[in-house]
């Protein structure tokens, strides 16, 4: 155990000694290490925050433990001939369908309903083009898990009496009332005039589109100015672990209202945001399998130059082997200490690489204001794979290096 011990120790040694010798060269040597480590960290940093921006704004934009009914609605992509075929068997949901669900889903924790319009909001000379103005029943703001940053939201009495109100998103409220509490004041909508109770939290963009252009009314109101105009229904199951018990209950009581048999095919859409995330890992996850095999080239391609460089540090060595051989050094000791150096090579050129990355996904971050999270998968990813790349580009120069006749070499002295 201790022979082994020395054995490795000083074969570490010697590799470092000679790496540190040559250090430009070995830091050249070393580039498409680093490039290729990094590049590996970086995409993966790319695709894991992707996952993460995408998963973090379908919690914002429709809460956790949240499904909804609509007339066309899938949480996968739809074909033309899917998209038909439901657009011809689906009914158009109404009101009576949303108090059905409400009174008789009995795992549904809360139950809501929404409509929406898109219209050019004009008051005081200021317009907004294109505001989604969403008719809610107050059960919505718990549904969604929305926060309201100033005032209140709808009410069940608003919603019972058709009341005009509103609560805003906070670019509707930055445009039409900047730098004052809109609270009990008025926005007009289709030239009505709605009080303002409340101002919901910024909620950013997603993928570029804001998530804060809308403007909330009771949904009955909504009815009475737009008309029947894509109700939706939407539910919430009390915990995490009753989700898709809620779901399927809501759905049985669907098809009850709509009279559907047992094998009759559901004529309306559901959507829930267990399905979507999944979606999401799906996706992230083919592009991971497609993105990261590309970047892993980069890395063979420094394992080539790493078994060129030890090539000529073989050749460059040739008498230093020789001499080891003559006084003792196996063929076997000879190979690790050659397989030890290629090895070190890589595992220098994986933590700089590292280094490098995560100082580039730190200023994409705070430059660019995009979330990349460096996991530690792609971490012991590039390390790993980096490490073996540099133990297998050693192979070859290392069993030449054993193979040299001690006689010969010791007759060169360069």
């Amino acid at each position: 155990m201790r022979y082994l011990f020395s054995f490795y120790s000083d074969s570490t040694r010697i590799a470092l000694q000679s790496i540190l010798a040559h250090k430009l060269r070995a830091f050249l040597t070393l580039i498409g290490i680093i490039i290729g480590v990094a590049a590996v960290v970086v995409v993966g940093a790319s695709v894991s925050g992707l996952n993460t921006y995408v998963t973090d704004r379908v919690a914002k934009l429709l809460g956790g433990n949240h499904f909804m009914i609509a007339r066309i609605a899938s949480s996968k992509r739809l074909t033309d001939d899917e998209f038909e075929a439901m657009n011809r068997r689906n009914k158009r949901l109404n009101w009576d369908d949303y108090e059905w669900v409400k009174e008789h889903c009995n795992a549904c924790s809360e139950v809501g309903a929404q409509v929406g319009s898109s219209v050019d909001l004009k008051q005081d000379g200021l317009e907004f083009p294109g505001a989604a103005i969403l008719g809610v029943t107050s059960s919505m703001a718990e549904i969604e898990d929305k926060t309201i940053a100033d005032g209140r939201f709808i009410s069940n009495d608003e919603v019972a009496r058709s009341a005009y109100v509103c609560v805003l998103g906070s670019d509707i409220k930055d445009k039409f009332f900047p730098n004052v509490d809109p609270i009990g004041l008025t926005l007009k909508v289709r030239g009505l005039p709605m009080r303002v109770v409340g101002v919901e939290q910024k909620r950013g963009s997603f993928f570029g589109d804001s998530l804060d252009r809308q403007v909330y009314i009771p949904a009955t109101t909504h009815l009475q100015i737009f008309g029947r105009n894509g109700l939706s229904i939407h539910g919430k199951a009390g915990t995490r672990e009753n989700f898709q018990p809620t779901i399927e209950d809501a759905r049985m009581t669907m098809r009850n209202k709509h009279r559907l048999k047992g094998n009759e095919e559901d004529d309306f859409g559901l959507v829930n945001v267990e399905e979507l995330n999944n979606q999401i890992d799906q996706f992230t996850g083919s592009i991971a399998a497609v993105v990261v095999p590309i970047t892993l080239i980069t890395l063979v391609v420094g394992g080539i130059v790493v078994m060129n460089i030890m090539l000529v540090s073989v050749t460059e060595r040739t008498f230093e082997i020789g001499l080891r051989k003559a006084v003792g050094a196996t063929r076997r000791q000879i190979l690790m200490q050659f397989l030890i150096e290629s090895g070190m090579l890589c595992a220098f050129g994986g933590v700089m690489g590292l280094l490098v990355a995560y100082g580039v996904t730190t200023l994409i971050t705070a430059l660019a204001g995009i979330t990349m999270t460096i996991t530690i998968g792609y971490i012991l990813l590039a390390i790993i794979v980096s490490s073996v790349i540099g133990m297998i580009a050693g192979i070859y120069p290392a069993f030449k290096a054993a193979r040299l006749d001690p006689i010969i070499a010791l007759t060169r002295t360069t």
